[in-house]
């Protein structure tokens, strides 16, 4: 099967990863919870992760990385640590659940940054109206996980910091394909997967947080053990209870493969792709594809629809010819309300670096195919 799911999660992985995990399984006690060789071998993987996240990511505090289960995770650790009941928020118009959910759980007065698609002025235009001095925080989703819309994040990060306003990102689409720096951010809390650009497995990873942060759980740290109090210290604060040992030492070697090819490298191979399937979509007739008109302002993911069928039954017949997508509403009916597609939801293709220009040929083929009803 050709996948092109990778925004929901990089499936083929570097050869490293599995060979990480599988050493960690071997090598790798719970770190902080003895000082025999494998649990101190544990904590050096641990600190190594740490390590390597802060280069990639240009942070100068290690300890400001925690290792969470998810970008989800995350988020709801940075939500729940500034945002309280009746706060009022700014969000792009293309968050995920993963923001929208925890802010309506809590509350909070959610005020979105509404623009079309792809107009990265307009983006900008409307958080500079709408952030004022009762905005709480920020939210903003750096890329779409819908259309790959990449948002003006440094703008609104240097309006952030202008007004004085604590700000959310959700980098979970551009982590290890965009530059995503946190120094000249100055962001609050910068949310990532570990399963997605980053090339590591399910159920990991990172939050860059400040000393804002407040715990989500409560539990065992390894750290401060007489206090009944989580450790009031990043990020032993905010990372209650056993490390995924496994899946750290295989993030690490995710980030490691990422570092050796280079963000940019990644992002023009996957620019490459993605133009090079808009321009056979939108020969193809009775298709409607959502494409940025330059290159710059869209990542490895893109969306449309089809004429003669629902994007559900489009995506279970591309599935039977052998092309993993994703259909529907993607978690994230607020990008799909803003574009017009909540209704019908849209296919949605996603490129890593694993893919190629020859399953990208083959692919247009296969939606020219269903929109011919053969």
């Amino acid at each position: 099967m050709i996948y092109l799911d990778a925004a929901a999660t990089t499936f083929q992985k570097p050869a490293s990863v599995e060979r990480a995990m599988t050493a960690a399984l071997h090598t790798c006690a719970s770190p902080g919870r003895g000082g025999h060789k494998y649990a101190m071998h544990a904590a050096e993987v641990l600190y190594g992760c740490r390590e390597r996240a802060a280069r990639l990511f240009n942070v100068r505090d290690v300890e400001r990385v925690a290792v969470t289960f998810n970008a989800t995770h995350g988020l709801n650790i940075a939500i729940r640590s500034l945002v309280r009941p009746g706060d009022r928020v700014v969000t792009s118009a293309f968050e995920h659940n993963s923001v929208v959910r925890p802010l309506h759980a809590l509350g909070a007065e959610i005020c979105v940054a509404d623009c079309p698609v792809f107009d990265r002025e307009a983006a900008l235009s409307a958080f500079e109206r709408l952030i004022d001095s009762e905005t709480r925080c920020a939210v903003v989703n750096h890329v779409s996980n819908v259309f790959g819309f990449v948002l003006p994040l440094y703008e609104v990060a240097a309006l952030c910091r202008e007004r004085g306003v604590p700000l959310i990102v959700d980098a979970s689409q551009s982590a290890g394909v965009l530059p995503v720096d946190a120094g000249a951010l100055g962001a609050d809390f910068i949310a990532m997967p570990g399963h997605k650009g980053l090339y590591g497995p399910q159920g990991t990873g990172l939050l860059i947080a400040s000393d804002r942060a407040r715990p989500l759980l409560y539990g065992g740290s390894g750290s401060n053990s007489k206090d009944p109090d989580m450790p009031p210290f990043l990020p032993d604060m905010l990372e209650a209870g056993t490390h995924n040992m496994p899946g750290v030492a295989g993030l690490d070697a995710g980030m490691a493969f990422v570092e050796k090819r280079g963000t940019e490298a990644i992002l023009a191979h996957e620019r490459s792709l993605v133009s090079l399937l808009r321009e056979g979509l939108a020969d193809i007739r009775g298709v409607r594809v959502f494409a940025a008109p330059d290159e710059a302002g869209q990542a490895g993911v893109l969306s449309f629809e089809l004429d003669a069928m629902g994007s559900e039954e489009a995506g279970e017949r591309l599935s039977q010819m052998g092309f993993a997508v994703r259909a529907g509403l993607h978690c994230s009916p607020l990008a799909h309300r803003t574009v017009g597609t909540l209704r019908r939801g849209t296919v949605r293709a996603s490129v890593s670096a694993f893919n190629t220009r020859e399953e990208i040929a083959a692919f247009v083929r296969a939606v020219e195919q269903i929109s011919r009803g053969r």
